[in-house]
């Protein structure tokens, strides 16, 4: 899996000693050999030193808390963890606790109490620390913080103690102006802790307050300044994120990938924001005159089944097939090279096409120059030419067309994206058109009927939805999209470089 080998590899870029233990050896499935020999493979591919080749293996079933240290014919029904236990005290070696060094610790986590303030967390690299005590934060020595409480984790909760040495995982209370990554230190000491290093941002997308025709109805927080102050209090903790402030109000907001960003929308969305986003893009860099756009590695598991989709739909995306192995007999894995781009919307896709069994991991592997544009994957819109509200008749109409994203009785406004058209183009429609009235038919049934939408996307599925021409308006309560240009006349007229 991808996880693995990216722990791995860092892992090894520290010289760190290995133990492999083999779990689950009660699976109907289990194969021990054929585990070995990808270890081996693997071991070899990421490997620095000849001495990163030399690591002992256990075997356990995880559930039962059994770890044995040879792979056992019959399975064991009684045992413990203790082989394990007694590996890592025989190789691992023990941490050298410098108590006697000058209190210097280095953020990890931050997190908040009402009654305490800010809450450090972080591993003392060395000294002792006691309430009361002064320190600065060394990466920024202006300003002085005097710790007002020190807690130690036991089980789920969180006891004061009046003292914490090196080796010790503590929050601490009192520190206002530390951020993750910065060191905690005595005063006068002006040497920081090397920082663990985070991956730079991969996609970015322009976010502000939502303008549609039914802005400020649903939200409690709808202004610029409002998700300004929310989006810098984010930058805090969120170390991966980044936000550039626009003249015009709006905010290019920066993370490491699809999932990242929808997570923080969501979370926005939760806490009773209201906004509109564009489309995601990939952040692209300029190397000696040459563009480049980020490269990443697709790891994908599916039942042998579902080979062909994947087969097609990556082949849509040029996507370079790297590694095809069957895992067992029933599942396949793949390794794909792809650019970032060619990932928007493509988890989505590929869980509809396997009935939700793809599994899929991805990681960055390096730039290269900007590969030819990918084809236009997504059919035309299908948009809403009135405002008012959607009625059955309306809405049959629109069926002919396509598919739809909204139901009797749903408020809709101009420029609203109401469904997905059949072709790839944009159709302007009319789904609040009631039946007409003649001298035959005096009476119309215009009730709101049980015609559900033939779509109803997740906040992500309407993120990889938008093309580069529309917006996702996000509220507490709903999400739509719609054209950046909501009035038809202006959104068909040519642009001047088409002129």
């Amino acid at each position: 899996m991808p996880q693995t080998r990216f722990v791995l590899k860092n892992a090894l870029k520290l010289n760190l000693q290995m133990i492999v233990v083999i779990n689950k050896l009660d699976k109907k499935a289990a194969n021990i050999q054929r585990t070995l020999n990808r270890i081996d493979s693997l071991f070899l591919e990421l490997a620095q030193t000849d001495q990163h080749l030399n690591f002992p293996v256990l075997y356990a079933i995880g559930k039962s808390g059994i770890v044995v240290s040879e792979p056992p014919s019959v399975l064991p029904q009684s045992g413990s963890v203790k082989p394990l236990l007694d590996l890592i005290l025989k190789v691992i070696p023990a941490p050298q606790a410098e108590t006697a060094q000058p209190f210097k610790l280095l953020v990890s986590a931050l997190d908040y109490d009402h009654h305490l303030g800010q809450i450090v967390v972080g591993k003392i690299h060395q000294g002792t620390v006691i309430p009361g005590q002064t320190v600065i934060p060394v990466s920024n020595g202006e300003k002085t913080s005097t710790i007002s409480q020190i807690m130690v984790n036991h089980g789920i909760n969180r006891l004061p103690v009046s003292q914490a040495s090196a080796g010790d995982i503590v929050m601490l209370a009192g520190i206002d102006q530390a951020r993750i990554g910065s060191t905690i230190g005595s005063l006068g000491d002006s040497v920081a802790l090397a920082a663990p290093q985070v991956a730079e941002p991969t996609l970015h997308l322009t976010l502000g307050p939502n303008t549609s025709s039914f802005a400020g109805r649903e939200g409690q927080f709808v202004t610029s300044r409002q998700l300004e102050a929310r989006l810098l209090r984010e930058l805090k903790n969120n170390v991966g994120l980044r936000v550039e402030v626009k003249a015009s109000g709006q905010f290019v907001v920066s993370g490491r990938g699809e999932l990242h960003l929808s997570v923080l929308l969501e979370t926005l969305r939760r806490e009773g924001y209201e906004m509109e986003v564009g489309k995601p893009a990939a952040i692209t860099r300029v190397v000696a005159g040459v563009t480049q756009e980020p490269i990443e590695e697709l790891d994908i598991m599916v039942p042998t089944e579902h080979v062909g989709t994947i087969n097609q739909e990556l082949g849509k995306r040029s996507a370079g097939l790297v590694h095809l192995e069957p895992v067992n007999a029933t599942e396949t894995e793949f390794i794909y090279h792809l650019p970032t781009r060619a990932l928007i919307g493509l988890r989505s896709v590929l869980l509809t096409l396997t009935q939700g069994t793809a599994v899929l991991n991805s990681q960055i592997i390096g730039y290269e120059p900007v590969g030819q544009s990918l084809p236009q994957l997504r059919q035309g819109a299908l948009v809403a030419a009135v405002s008012g509200k959607a009625v059955e008749y309306g809405l049959r109409a629109l069926k002919h067309h396509g598919d739809s994203f909204v139901v009797p009785g749903t408020e809709v406004y101009q420029g609203m994206i109401v469904g997905v058209n059949h072709t790839h183009k944009d159709i302007d429609i009319n789904v609040c058109k009631e039946k007409n009235l003649t001298n035959h038919r005096t009476k119309s049934h215009q009730g709101i009927t049980q015609l559900a939408p033939d779509l109803d996307f997740s906040l992500e599925q309407a993120l990889d939805f938008i093309e580069k021409d529309e917006l996702l308006e996000i509220t507490p309560k709903s999400l739509r999209l719609r054209k950046k240009v909501l009035n038809p006349t202006y959104r068909h007229r040519p642009s001047p470089s088409t002129r």
